[in-house]
């Protein structure tokens, strides 16, 4: 009985390892559909800094080595506000959609991101990066709300938007582990 039991433990403790080094970056999702539009609450946790963190998700020209992201170009930038245009692709079953939009960043230095697309080709999308210290690591989480314009079943594009989100920031997170900024930054 004791070496069942202890088999048991044992067996759970190598599946808890797996499971974390299926996901070194702890990355969590959470898709919620409502009134046509979809509630993203997602996050990951990288081993840096808060301002390192930060100097990642505001190099926009770096975004375009992540999956899905086809063209990106910064149409403008004055004071903390950045205007980036992006087209992004993706298929989804039998249905290859491309997204075109501009989407304006707000930058609250070292803490905050804020977004809005002012044109493009989602009815609606808005939202937030926000970097938050957590004891030798920074937590990096994303809001956001967006409605697109498909005619693919909200089912479906829920679906893949799971298991798109999951890998894009896996990588995400991936890259922000091993980035280096350009410059040295006076993190406040």
């Amino acid at each position: 009985m004791k070496w069942i039991l202890i088999s048991i433990l044992g067996l759970m403790s190598v599946q808890a390892f797996a499971q974390d080094s299926d996901n070194p970056f702890n990355v969590q999702i959470n898709i919620k559909p409502a009134n046509g539009r979809f509630h993203i609450n997602a996050n990951y946790t990288v081993p840096i800094t808060p301002c390192n963190a930060y100097a990642f998700l505001t190099d926009y020209e770096a975004s375009k080595n992540i999956a899905g992201v086809v063209d990106l170009k910064i149409l403008s930038r004055s004071a903390n506000k950045v205007r980036v245009s992006r087209v992004l692709e993706e298929d989804i079953l039998f249905f290859h959609i491309e997204l075109k939009t501009v989407v304006e960043y707000t930058e609250v230095p070292y803490r905050l991101l804020n977004f809005e697309q002012v044109s493009g080709d989602a009815k609606f999308y808005k939202g937030t990066w926000r970097v938050m210290p957590e004891k030798d690591k920074t937590m990096v989480k994303y809001d956001a709300v967006v409605e697109l314009d498909s005619m693919v079943p909200m089912v479906v594009i829920e679906y893949f938007m799971k298991n798109n989100l999951h890998e894009r920031l896996e990588s995400m997170a991936q890259k922000a582990a091993q980035y280096k900024p350009p410059t040295v930054l006076a993190c406040k």
